[in-house]
């Protein structure tokens, strides 16, 4: 199957068993499912949340639980700015300086400028753990995204920076029913996940390795002049 077919089964699917939450339709997006926060608890419950002292992880609504829990764990969190836009294209929550009662605020795509500050990968803490949303993801953790790149294009930028590497840990949250036995095969820009955490298991995956950075011949063609910060790597 194509990544394009993988992703019309899974959002239909999750549509069709009426497992897909707002924001509606599940298509075109990563999809929040139910059992996001059963999901985000056992993420919680592994040795790599437990070490991890900053957590980076995507703004999509399914992964809100995951965001929350770091912050109320003391965790530093980096979110993407949505399409990586501007020069500071990332937004830092740090737990020591926002109130408890802010978390559910700053940890959404409507709330965290009010409470975080935008930073640039030079003003980043090192990651240890990324935590990525999925439209499905692979036995062997080969991971298809809504097609837009934007998550491995995050990875590699923070390749770049000396942000993260091989040692930092993978992981995503998904309904099971985006857990596919069958997956296109991933290029070499694509993150594999290391842990795929259901809302009723955690699975363990043995990748080859991950992407080591940024591939310049595909920012040459990049026309987005949204995605300012990236001219330096150009």
């Amino acid at each position: 199957m194509e990544k394009d077919e993988v992703r019309e089964k899974v959002w239909n699917e999750l549509e069709r068993e009426g497992e897909a939450r707002f924001p509606y339709p599940p298509h075109g997006r990563i999809p929040n499912f139910d059992g996001a926060e059963e999901a985000a608890e056992l993420l919680r419950g592994t040795e790599e949340w437990r070490r991890a002292e900053v957590v980076k992880a995507n703004p999509d609504a399914p992964q809100l639980p995951v965001r929350r829990n770091a912050l109320e764990d003391g965790k530093v969190v980096y979110m993407a700015v949505p399409r990586l836009r501007g020069e500071k294209p990332f937004v830092e929550l740090d737990p020591d300086v926002l109130y408890e009662e802010e978390y559910d605020s700053a940890t959404t795509v409507s709330g965290y400028d009010s409470h975080g500050r935008r930073v640039e990968p030079e003003e980043m803490q090192r990651v240890d753990l990324v935590v990525s949303g999925c439209v499905a993801v692979g036995l062997d953790g080969g991971r298809v995204g809504k097609g837009e790149g934007f998550s491995d294009l995050e990875w590699a930028v923070l390749r770049e920076a000396g942000l993260v590497d091989e040692d930092t840990s993978t992981a995503t949250t998904v309904h099971p029913i985006q857990v596919e036995d069958e997956r296109p095969e991933v290029e070499g820009h694509d993150v594999p996940m290391e842990i795929v955490v259901t809302p009723r298991e955690v699975r363990r995956t043995s990748p080859e390795g991950k992407p080591e950075g940024l591939r310049r011949e595909l920012l040459d063609a990049e026309d987005d002049e949204d995605i300012t910060f990236l001219r330096r790597f150009l």
